[in-house]
């Protein structure tokens, strides 16, 4: 059995900043592997384990600099990475993204696809779905407990009326939760491991992918203009000196919200 993990590299720390002249994410600062795909690799990981025989294989797409991140996966146990990296394919939405992972997962011809449930950068939770269509799989998401029996795969996520299970037959993608699994931490021998692990890093072109299908040629969805949020007009501060609850009461009666 072969396991793909989609997997992305994302800017580290919380603070986000848009570049204005490309009026895209600025990604110069260090990177990280984005931590709901460190679940998909976790899982995919203990799947192996229960096999016995499977592969765990990463894929990304992203400039050269997102090897840091798939070394981050295979230091925690993932077999080799496959990183599809390409000047032209910078600025790819998610249309065009979705397109260069199915031509990489497809290129790999995996068993299971898995992927975290969104990335921290974009929090856009659709990728999966993108990348299932395109393949044409059945598709199981939010996933918080996974099985795989055969020639088949068993999917249980929670809702607001209970809990789903969701079986497919293989080959299937999946989008785990992070709830499923606590990822573990690579150890030192895992860390000196993985930089003796396969690597490959692949243009558009070697992939096979049909030019003008990616980076801001093969997006759908284009950025006009950014602007900070305008700011919000009409507010009152009260001090609290003894009388503010008086002050606020008569604040909501002069509007005749009382």
């Amino acid at each position: 059995m072969k396991i793909a993990v989609c997997v992305k590299q994302v800017p580290e720390g919380t603070s986000l900043r848009i570049d204005p002249a490309s009026k895209r994410l600025d990604r110069s600062g260090e990177g990280a592997l984005n931590h709901f795909d460190a679940n998909a690799v976790e899982e995919a990981l203990r799947l192996k384990e229960k096999s016995g025989d499977a592969e765990v294989v990463v894929v990304s797409l992203g400039p050269a600099g997102a090897a840091d991140a798939l070394r981050k996966a295979l230091a925690m146990g993932a077999d080799r990475a496959l990183l599809v990296s390409d000047d032209a394919a910078a600025g790819s939405d998610l249309v065009a993204t979705s397109y260069v992972l199915a031509k990489a997962v497809e290129r790999e011809e995996a068993d299971i696809v898995l992927f975290g449930q969104q990335s921290s950068d974009s929090d856009g939770a659709v990728l999966w779905a993108a990348v299932a269509d395109r393949l044409r799989r059945p598709l199981v998401s939010q996933v918080a407990e996974l099985t795989v029996d055969g020639s088949s795969v068993t999917g249980k996520r929670q809702t607001e009326f209970g809990y789903d299970v969701i079986a497919a037959p293989l080959p299937a993608v999946v989008a785990v939760s992070d709830a499923i699994n606590e990822p573990r931490y690579p150890s030192l021998k895992g860390i000196m491991s993985a930089k003796s692990k396969p690597t490959e890093s692949l243009t558009l072109a070697e992939l096979g992918a049909e030019p003008g299908r990616a980076g801001l040629e093969g997006s759908r969805t284009s950025v006009l203009a950014t602007a900070p949020p305008a700011p919000k007009g009409g507010q009152v501060k009260i001090e609290d000196d003894g009388s503010a609850a008086e002050k606020l009461v008569d604040w909501l009666a002069e509007r005749k919200l009382l």
